[in-house]
């Protein structure tokens, strides 16, 4: 039998990555963790209490909102690394500075860099023994072999002949693509796909036009990085005279997934073998697994009509889906904005699809998805109304508030950060069901008045809440904060008691509602997206898919100072509260600027100056343009990092 006690696992010896031998006599207390894939896994473990330090790469998930960032992962502040006194630092081989100045301390420096699909084992299993939760390492080993397992029985019944070449695209200024001993090719063999073999070795490597002609791949895949190289490369003769592009058939992952060799190896290549083979798996002699519910978790509602209330989980062509179901005790009546409004209604819920399911779902349509749906949680067309998302019903949030007898349940899901929209900005293109979805349940019987009238103040509760939290738009991100996703969806159940004729914003109802979707909102893009509200600057500049790399431009300065030296002091410096809050504050004002609230400049221009002068040390009187000329960036933002760029440089040029 597994026990947990650190007592009984120490001291832990092993080799690292750099071929150094480490003991651990006692459970680290104090950690930094400058290697994101590392991080994941601690956390994932359970672990994330010895966890001090992290870098701004780490945003999942929202535990890691409390940590103390320590910089990016290529430029790490070793001042603040100082400042936490760690007891172990995970390192790679890049960081120089950190080895250098930590190597003779009291701290341990370990390497866990992962290669293979088997150096993932390892690591997981190696900290589950440092941190003493190895019984709970050992979980998450076994459920990433179990997603392998069911891949690999899926795609056994693919003919090795209609099997796809498949390559994950990198680099920038040139085509490039991971060596053929890296793991992402071990994932792409996994997925039962065909990488590439271009006899070369490492974690990137260069392409050729004429091997990339050779291999011709069927389908290419990368992260959201990788779209520049694509849009760059792609249309052009001979990269563009291949399968792939011909079909249209290129992809784009979350980089996490795409790029960590960690936790979610067994997620992501299920995600990327149901992209693959998105015909061969809509096949049910394909599926491997019986459709059925195997468990279930109950939720406490109380209100009297309602008799039940639970997540089931299920299998669904072969993958996890999760399901909010919530019976009534009678009929009663609904209002959906994705199904109108509906009399006799015993059950409502709210489907979680997984993203190997997304693309199913667009091929069969909404009204077979339902169908499907329905036969396997066990729920009849005409008496249920549900919603469907792409949020893991594990992140739903349950809020209730109250004023004396009157009592209001908001159940929330959401997730911003694919499809959140501007709405009388933003362009709409396409329908699909809801991302923000929202059930109200209310002790008291809603008039269809009421009902109607609930969703107005639902929907201005959900604004105010994203709103509150400064979420973008995904289309106009730099200028616009979001008001909803393009695929929100709301049911507001009739309920019984006590007559209620109005849910407007001057009634206590409409009051309740609103705070109740307000909270769950807030709480469901937290646990979603790992979005709260005190994020700091480097996720707030993600956001806005603000790039620090390709924001500065000191290509024409003439001065020994380079483009790598810069980005450090600027991540360095924007680690400080007082310079952090001069960017947040620059987002603020351009907002107010770009909406025509704020019309005049010279107030905020004076501030940056005074801020360039302090971070020089000296007046500075010939300010000079670091900003790219062709990034797209609003005037107040640029004007805010040019005073942060000239105060840096003319610190560095007056101590050189």
């Amino acid at each position: 039998m597994l026990c947990d006690f650190p007592a009984f696992s120490y001291p832990v010896d092993f080799i690292d990555a750099q071929g150094h031998k480490i003991t651990i006599v006692k459970m680290p207390g104090r950690v930094v963790s400058l290697v994101p894939a590392v991080t994941e896994i601690i956390f994932k473990i359970g672990a994330q209490d010895a966890v001090r330090g992290i870098t701004y790469h780490d945003t999942r998930p929202a535990q890691t909102a409390s940590k103390i960032v320590v910089g990016g992962f290529f430029s790490p502040s070793v001042n603040i690394i100082e400042k936490i006194k760690p007891d172990v630092v995970f390192i790679s081989d890049l960081h120089k500075k950190v080895k250098q100045r930590f190597e003779n301390d009291r701290c341990l420096l370990i390497d866990l860099d992962a290669d293979s699909l088997l150096d993932i084992y390892k690591n997981i299993e190696l900290l589950g023994r440092i941190f003493g939760r190895e019984k709970q390492a050992k979980r998450v080993v076994h459920d990433i072999k179990g997603e392998f397992r069911i891949i690999a029985e899926k795609t056994a019944k693919i003919p090795l002949s209609k099997r796809k070449r498949v390559i994950r695209l990198m680099g920038r200024k040139s085509v490039m693509a991971p060596g053929d001993d890296s793991f992402q090719n071990e994932y792409i063999k996994l997925a039962g796909g065909i990488p590439p073999v271009f006899h070369k070795n490492g974690n990137i490597i260069t392409v050729t036009k004429e091997e990339w002609l050779r291999f011709n791949p069927q389908v290419i895949f990368g992260c959201g990085g990788d779209r520049k190289t694509a849009e760059s490369f792609l249309d052009r003769s001979g990269w563009n005279d291949v399968d792939a592009v011909k079909n249209g058939r290129i992809f784009y992952f979350p980089c996490p997934l795409t790029c960590r060799a960690s936790t979610h190896a067994g997620y992501f290549v299920s995600w990327l073998s149901a992209r693959i083979y998105d015909e061969e798996f809509l096949k049910k002699e394909n599926q491997v697994l019986k459709e059925s519910i195997f468990k279930t978790r109950n939720l406490d509602i109380d209100i009297d009509y309602v008799k039940d209330a639970r997540i089931a989980y299920s299998r669904i062509d072969d993958f996890l889906n999760k399901t909010l179901v919530i019976d009534f005790k009678n009929p009663l009546p609904v209002v959906s904005t994705l199904e109108g409004q509906r009399h006799g209604i015993v059950s409502v819920g709210n489907h979680y699809s997984p993203p190997p399911c997304w693309g199913f779902s667009h091929k069969k349509g909404l009204d077979s998805t339902r169908e499907d749906i329905y036969r396997v949680v066990g729920m009849k067309e005409d008496t249920s109304s549900f919603l469907f998302t792409g949020a893991d019903m594990d992140n739903l949030s349950i809020c209730c508030r109250r004023f004396k007898e009157m009592a209001v349940y908001a159940l929330v899901t959401a997730g911003v950060q694919s499809n959140a929209v501007r709405m009388s900005e933003d362009e709409g293109k396409f329908y699909e069901p809801g991302t923000i979805n929202i059930i109200l349940l209310a002790n008291m019987k809603l008039t269809p008045r009421a009902m109607t009238r609930a969703i107005i103040s639902a929907t201005e509760a959900k604004t105010a809440a994203l709103a509150d939290m400064d979420i973008r738009s995904s289309y106009t991100p730099l200028v616009h904060q979001a008001t909803g996703t393009g695929t929100d969806n709301i049911i507001v159940v009739g309920g019984e008691g006590k007559k209620i004729d109005n849910a407007g914003g001057h009634s206590k109802m409409g009051e309740l509602i609103a705070r109740s979707v307000y909270a769950a909102v807030q709480e469901a893009v937290s646990m979603q997206n790992s979005i709260v509200t005190g994020r700091n600057i480097f996720h707030r500049l993600n956001d806005r898919r603000i790039s620090l790399p390709g924001l500065i431009n000191i290509d024409d300065c003439e001065c020994n100072i380079d483009k790598s030296e810069m980005l450090g002091a600027l991540e360095e410096i924007l680690l400080e509260p007082g310079y952090a809050g001069f960017i947040k504050a620059s987002f603020a004002i351009s907002d107010d600027y770009e909406k025509g609230l704020v019309s005049n400049l010279d107030s905020f221009d004076r501030w940056c100056k005074i801020v360039a002068d302090d971070l020089a040390g000296e007046e500075i009187e010939d300010m000079k343009d670091f900003i790219s000329y062709d990034y797209p960036v609003p005037v107040v933002v640029k004007t805010a990092f040019n005073a942060l760029l000239n105060g840096l440089y003319f610190k560095m040029v007056s101590i050189r």
